[in-house]
Parts: C-alpha cells; sequence; structure tokens
C-alpha cells in the first residue's frame, strides 16, 4: 500500500515539472517575437540619419559634392562712422561783423571754390575801404618824394636826415597799404577795383573749398559777427570709412588691408575700402584705436556721419570651407551632413544623410572653415545646404521611432 501511494506521489510530481517546462518555452517564443518586431526599425536607418526619396531630395534642389579647399580670411569686427579729413569741411565766418544782405544757396547745393554763398553789407565794410583808398594814395605820394629825396642825398645835394625821415613815412605808409590790401583780399575784394576808387556796397562771402553746403545758420537782415558760423561746407569726394578697433585686435590690423562694411541706415549694400592710417593713440572710452580707410566706390548715398559695421580681413590661408546653409548646430554643437550615393529602397531610388559633428573656425563671406573630428573616407561628399531641413527630418524620424 505505502509503495503505491509513493507511486502516485512521484507520477504527480514529474507531471507537474512537466507542465512548467512546457509553458515556458511558450513564453520564450513569444519574447523572441517581439525581439524580433521590435528588431525590425533598425533596418530602416542608423541614428543620427535622414532618409529622402529621389522627389523630395530633387525638389529641395540639395547641393551634394565634396568638401572643398578654400581661401579664408581672418577677420576683425569692427564699427565706427563715415568721416570726411578736417581739410575737406570748411566753417565760413565773416570777416568783419555785417548784416546779411542776401544768400545764394540752401543746404544739400553743390558749390565752387569761391563760390558766392552769401552777401554783407555795413559801414565798417565801406570805411575799410575808404581808408585804403586814402591810404593808397598818400603811399603813391610818399614814394615820388622818397624817391626825389633818394636822388638828392646820392648826389649830396639833400639832407642825410630828410632822406631819412621820408624813407621811414614811406616804408611805413607801404606796410599800412599791404595791411588793407590783405583785409580786402581776405573778404573776396578785387583790389585794382578799389585803389580805382569803385567802393564795393555789398561784399560777397565765398566758399572756401568745393563741396556741399551741409548747414546755413543766417537769415537775411541779420548782424554776423566775425566768430558768427554762417555756412558749413563738407567735400563728400573724400568720404571715408573711420573705424574703432579693440586693443586686443590692434596687432592684427596693418596698413593696405582689405575691409568690407554695411552702412546700417541702408540694409543690403555692402562696400569695400582699404586702410590707409592705422592710429597710434588709445581712445580710453572704449579703450580703441581709429582705423582710417579710402572706400574704394563712392556711392551718393555715403554721408558723414553714418554708423557702419565694418569686417577688417587679416590674412587669408586655404582651408577645408562650407557655405553657412550646410551647418545646422544641435545642443550647442556644430554639425554638417554625410551624403551617401542613391540607393534602392522600397523599389525607389533614394538618398540618405548622417549628421557628423565638426568643429568650425574661420567665417568669411558666408563660408565658414570646416574642422573634422575623425577623417572622412575618400571620396566623401556632403550635404552643401539644407541642413536646417536635414535636421528637422532627422528629429522627426527619432520621435516616431520613439513612439
Amino acid at each position: 500500500m505505502k509503495k503505491q501511494i509513493i507511486y502516485i506521489v512521484t507520477i504527480a510530481i514529474m507531471t507537474t515539472l512537466l507542465a512548467g517546462c512546457g509553458n515556458k518555452s511558450v513564453e520564450e517564443e513569444g519574447n523572441d517575437e517581439k525581439a524580433q518586431e521590435v528588431g525590425g526599425d533598425d533596418e530602416e536607418g542608423e541614428e543620427g540619419e535622414v532618409h529622402l526619396s529621389q522627389l523630395k531630395f530633387n525638389s529641395l534642389g540639395i547641393k551634394v559634392d565634396e568638401i572643398p579647399t578654400r581661401p579664408l580670411s581672418a577677420v576683425v569686427e569692427a564699427n565706427g562712422q563715415l568721416e570726411v579729413p578736417p581739410q575737406h569741411e570748411a566753417t565760413v565766418t565773416a570777416i568783419l561783423g555785417a548784416n546779411v544782405t542776401s544768400i545764394k544757396v540752401i543746404e544739400g547745393d553743390k558749390v565752387k571754390k569761391g563760390q558766392t554763398l552769401a552777401t554783407l553789407a555795413h559801414p565798417n565794410l565801406s570805411q575799410l575801404q575808404t581808408n585804403y583808398v586814402r591810404t593808397y594814395n598818400q603811399m603813391q605820394f610818399l614814394e615820388k618824394d622818397y624817391e626825389r629825396q633818394k636822388k638828392l642825398y646820392e648826389e649830396n645835394v639833400g639832407s642825410g636826415r630828410t632822406f631819412q625821415q621820408t624813407q621811414a613815412d614811406y616804408l611805413s605808409m607801404k606796410g599800412e597799404v599791404k595791411g588793407y590790401e590783405s583785409q580786402l583780399r581776405q573778404l573776396s575784394l578785387n583790389v585794382e577795383r578799389v585803389q580805382n576808387g569803385d567802393i564795393y556796397q555789398n561784399v560777397p562771402v565765398v566758399s572756401p573749398i568745393e563741396g556741399f553746403i551741409e548747414k546755413v545758420e543766417i537769415r537775411i537782415g541779420q548782424f554776423v559777427d566775425p566768430k558768427k558760423e554762417m555756412f558749413m561746407v563738407v567735400n563728400n569726394d573724400h568720404i571715408h570709412a573711420d573705424l574703432m578697433v579693440f586693443e586686443k585686435d590692434v596687432y592684427k590690423v596693418k596698413k593696405d588691408q582689405d575691409i568690407f562694411f554695411t552702412v546700417e541706415s541702408v540694409p543690403g549694400a555692402t562696400l569695400k575700402a582699404k586702410i590707409y592710417s592705422v592710429g597710434k593713440q588709445f581712445e580710453q572710452n572704449p579703450k580703441a584705436v581709429h582705423v582710417h580707410a579710402e572706400i574704394d566706390q563712392k556711392e551718393d548715398f555715403l554721408i558723414p556721419g553714418m554708423y557702419i559695421n565694418g569686417r577688417i580681413h587679416t590674412g587669408e590661408k586655404p582651408v577645408l570651407a562650407l557655405p553657412e546653409s550646410a551647418i545646422i548646430e544641435e545642443d550647442g554643437k556644430p554639425y554638417i551632413f554625410i551624403a551617401n550615393a542613391p540607393h534602392q529602397e522600397d523599389d525607389e531610388i533614394g538618398w540618405s544623410f548622417k549628421a557628423v559633428e565638426i568643429r568650425t573656425g574661420l567665417v568669411d563671406e558666408g563660408w565658414v572653415e570646416i574642422k573634422l573630428l575623425e577623417p572622412l573616407p575618400e571620396g566623401s561628399k556632403v550635404a552643401w545646404d539644407n541642413a536646417y531641413y536635414l535636421i528637422a527630418e532627422m528629429k522627426k524620424g527619432q520621435a516616431s521611432h520613439d513612439d
């Protein structure tokens, strides 16, 4: 009886163990199937890779080529203004106090050197001319008397004292005449005409340089004294770029280097200039030196005082470079996209692009130096543009994969 009980218990235990083994095999098979289903997505593409159909590739117009070697220039950023050298700016004032009788120009007019800008009249101006005529005639009389006394003295007929006194009077009057003539010429008056007694009623105020009238500071009938600023004339033909270069960059900047600059008030206009002078003294606020550059082609819209942004090219070197649109920054790191040649995918020809981390260097006229962290396989091609779109497509693919 005991043997029968032991036999029955043994059979029950073995049956339970066999049943457990059978259930485990079913679960493992189920897990294997699930693993195969998850692993199926890996065949679509590696992480950091994006696929485009040939149709989408063509519609985007993506340019694919090898990374070229291009000479890029190191650049120093600088800001400043358009200026005119002081010798090509003029402040016009009255030589003597007088009243304004006419104004011949308005702001913006182009004038020539010596052109009349206004006329003045005052009794003082008439008196100056009258005094000159009287003094000039006295000098003429003294000159003849001096010649007579000199002849008598040389012939030992005249007194030496009389000759010396006549000589002193003549030379003194001659100096006085020269002084009046200098004043008349400063007033732009014809001296010979005044000598003949033709007195000017209106005295012209003329431009000392050629240029444009920048300011008119007078009115008809106004009394102007010698210190009064009447006109400001500027010759824009000599306008130049005046940039401020900070202390840390001064050693890079030299004469004859090229500058490309933009005018803040004229968007889209890029002009070229060449450095002709680098300052030798620091401005204290900010601590920077003035750099002066001659503009290659002076446009009519350039006006002194305009604010400009400049890029000084301090030297070129050949480097691997790509257009700015080929580079995308993600999480603070720059990337480019390696392009794989068209391949068969779902019965459709397509392209694949893989993001590759890089470092950047020089930036010059829309091109960026590329520093590879690892060498690319020989003959590798990259996308020259549309990096923003490619990174967006790659993120969409990763998001759908995570779901």
